[in-house]
């Protein structure tokens, strides 16, 4: 079974919930197959179905200031930051092509980043699966993982620290936890090139629900 990867930069993240959406319709239709989009976000905050607005630190005028924008959105959990240098992934999957297991859909999610940390890089990570759910470094959180299904096909999916500026998570409470979080460079010391970061990504992703990677563009499937 194929899985479309499609690579599409940085899309501010209204756009990018459009696409999704219009993927979704389209998967649900079966007129496009299972779809990966691997992408980055100018500065913004989402908050999923337990969101709660207190958990984000800045006033309304501060995030003007910053030109931050926050989304309520339909995925689980509280409230997340997505910024450059962190690659978000959006899993456009019909679960039923995988054996209609939504629990070992999200558990593969984490063991992605798992497999990719301990085997690239030597980095001990767990993906954790209670309110913690994510993948950790110790107690640092470096994937935050959530999605929502609609006729088992799924959207949003996770965001995994790269290059991502830390400083900015001071923004909130990540996931609603009070918790600490880490990236890629800040755990290898170096910066990281996001291009061959975001081709192992697919690849590992690929591997862990079973499917062949295949290149695609994204005028091909909307």
């Amino acid at each position: 079974m194929r899985i479309n990867i499609v690579r599409l930069g940085t899309v501010e993240y209204g756009r990018a919930l459009e696409i999704q959406r219009r993927l979704l319709e389209r998967r649900i239709a079966g007129e496009i197959d299972n779809t990966l989009l691997l992408l980055e976000h100018p500065p913004v905050l989402t908050l999923g179905t337990r969101g709660d607005p207190a958990n984000v630190y800045l006033t309304a005028e501060e995030l003007e200031s910053r030109g931050v924008k926050v989304f309520r959105v339909e995925r689980g959990g509280d409230v997340t930051y997505h910024g450059p240098g962190q690659l978000v992934g959006y899993p456009i999957v019909d679960l039923r092509s995988l054996g209609s297991d939504i629990r070992k859909f999200i558990r593969n999610i984490g063991q992605t980043f798992v497999d990719l940390l301990g085997e690239k890089y030597g980095i001990a990570a767990e993906y954790r699966t209670d309110k913690y759910a994510g993948v950790w470094v110790g107690d640092e959180k470096i994937t935050a993982v959530g999605i929502a299904i609609r006729r088992w096909v799924t959207m949003h999916g996770f965001a995994f620290n790269v290059n991502t500026n830390l400083e900015h998570f001071g923004w909130i409470n990540p996931c609603g936890l009070s918790a600490g979080v880490t990236s890629l460079k800040n755990l290898t010391g170096r910066e990281q090139d996001m291009e061959a970061v975001r081709d192992m990504v697919a690849c590992y992703f690929a591997a862990a629900v079973g499917c062949e990677p295949v290149n695609a563009a994204l005028d091909d499937l909307i």
